[in-house]
């Protein structure tokens, strides 16, 4: 078994066996600040759409709620915690200030449509709540584009996910093609994740050597 076949098998029987409740709790943390991608949790709930054991309204539904109450969250944490919260409890959960940094000048460059806008960018998803609860943006408004941006996101990689299995036989016949590239971009992934660690660790003994 490759390792393309591996990872959807695994995964697939996993929220295959504990159903949209785990759909809901992934998507709930994925819009929140934990490094969870949608793109390694609905393309599996559309493979479940594909093999019959889920329903397409029970994954938009699923996913949907778990993008609001995920989305929620950050957003009063940002309102109420502020920055001094996540500048505390940000390290727990992998959040990097600078990337949180980023997300706030484009919600304050860009205003609310930011918020639909988002869905569809890795990272700045995660984070760009929290800006928002930051901004006190008016709560409906947040919850319109929420709900609109999430549900595009989430079917899309539902979609995705369904075709691949429906043409999953031929996906096989270059199964060794398609492994190189999941290890390629798995090692980009963890690549730019250490360049990152590092580059940040330089800036702060820089920063600590000009104070000194």
């Amino acid at each position: 078994m490759g390792l393309t076949e591996f990872l959807a098998t695994y995964i697939t029987a996993f929220i295959e066996k504990t159903g949209y409740v785990s759909v809901f709790i992934l998507m709930t943390m994925e819009s929140m600040i934990f490094p969870i991608p949608s793109e390694a949790v609905m393309p599996f709930a559309g493979f479940n759409i594909a093999a019959g054991k889920f329903t397409w309204w029970g994954v938009l539904v699923a996913s949907t709620l778990g993008s609001i109450a995920g989305s929620f969250i950050s957003y009063y944490i940002g309102a109420y915690g502020g920055k001094p919260f996540i500048n505390k409890f940000g390290k727990y959960f992998l959040l990097d200030k600078d990337d949180l940094t980023f997300t706030e000048r484009f919600f304050a460059r860009f205003g609310e449509i930011t918020i639909f806008i988002c869905r569809f960018i890795p990272i700045v998803r995660h984070l760009i709540s929290l800006p928002a609860g930051i901004a006190r943006m008016n709560i409906v408004r947040f919850g319109i584009f929420t709900i609109i941006g999430a549900t595009m996101w989430n079917m899309f990689l539902a979609w995705a996910g369904f075709t691949l299995k429906k043409n999953w036989e031929l996906v096989m016949r270059y199964s060794k093609v398609v492994d190189i590239v999941v290890i390629v971009v798995l090692m980009a992934a963890v690549a730019y994740f250490v360049y990152r660690h590092l580059a940040k660790h330089r800036r702060g003994k820089s920063n600590a050597k000009r104070k000194r």
